[in-house]
């Protein structure tokens, strides 16, 4: 037996119910097309998420993909699936508490609920985040932002489990390494809490911020099946500028389309295909590249492709 099915033979006997081979993984992202996990795994403590690691670990299954599922707001899934274990993080990880003006939540929280939460309170400093659909977790690997402010601007600490090795630890920011849009942590580093320093504010003014910003991104961003921002902005300039000066809004490749609205989106129909989205994502990027020598990177995380496919989107240094 391979690594990787000894591996989900433990999960299995383990996890019970809580584990489900052959799960659908493409339907539990915002884009809500894509394949299916080998295995998908519902946790809801460090315990058990710890006891992943160990087995992973103990099965010197390095070469086993590992992945882990917030709300898939930032996730494209190929159609042919996931080959490896993916990791969803139950309702226990999504919890806020409120401490003088440090906010802790749980990586599974909703990054919409914590600022709700944190102005509610009386703090400031984390409005931006009520537009952005993903979860703390996500965010924190991602260093995710808007509005002029992001993760790196509150994070004072995390808390992480290693899925390859069950190590539970603290980082801080220093370890973390923001940068634009991205930070140090490893696709199978969770973060399981994150601590967030903010500042005293006006209820009433936060609440105003809050509508202001779910205002502004209802007019200015299309809804349906889509990730946000396909690719990062350039230095000093930005990829839906481009896209749009392009003229690829409204440009089609079979289920996926270039959104009329904002060109940076890309929008998946109904029932549509992953591998649609990333050929669609390899056009616009070629096309930018011919017309402005700008070369486009992914902000989307691709799964389950041949490298060729992720690089030709974006994906890669």
């Amino acid at each position: 037996m391979n690594p990787l099915d000894a591996t989900i033979s433990r999960l299995l006997a383990e996890f019970g119910p809580d584990a489900v081979p052959d799960a659908p993984l493409g339907s539990l992202t915002t884009y809500r097309v894509g394949g299916r996990a080998a295995l998908l795994v519902s946790v809801e403590s460090a315990d058990q998420l710890r006891r992943i690691g160990e087995v992973v670990a103990s099965a010197d299954a390095d070469g086993i993909d590992l992945l882990v599922i917030g709300r898939g707001s930032n996730l494209l899934v190929a159609d042919r699936g996931f080959p490896g274990i993916a990791v969803q993080l139950g309702e226990r990880f999504a919890s806020v508490e409120v401490e003088g003006t440090t906010v802790r939540a749980g990586g599974a929280t909703p990054l919409p609920v914590v600022a709700r939460r944190s102005v509610a309170a009386g703090l400031s400093g984390f409005e931006w985040a009520v537009g952005v659909p993903g979860t703390i977790g996500g965010a924190v690997r991602m260093n995710a932002g808007g509005h002029g402010s992001d993760m790196a601007a509150s994070v004072l600490g995390v808390r992480v489990v290693d899925l390859r090795s069950g190590e539970d630890a603290e980082m801080e920011p220093s370890q973390l390494a923001f940068g634009y849009r991205c930070s140090a942590l490893r696709s199978e580093q969770v973060v399981v809490e994150c601590r967030l320093g903010l500042r005293p504010g006006e209820r009433d003014a936060g609440e105003v911020e809050l509508a202001e910003i779910v205002r502004w991104r209802r007019d200015n961003q299309p809804g349906g099946a889509n990730a946000g921002s396909v690719f990062t902005n350039p230095v000093g300039d930005s990829a839906g500028r481009l896209i749009e000066m392009a003229g690829l809004k409204g440009l089609r490749i079979g289920s996926a389309e270039v959104s009329v609205k904002h060109a940076n989106f890309i929008q998946a129909d109904l029932d549509g295909s992953a591998d649609d989205v990333a050929a669609l994502m390899a056009a616009v990027r070629l096309r930018v590249i011919e017309l402005f020598d700008v070369d486009l990177h992914a902000e989307t995380h691709l799964v389950g492709f041949d490298p060729p496919v992720s690089v030709a989107a974006g994906v890669g240094p």
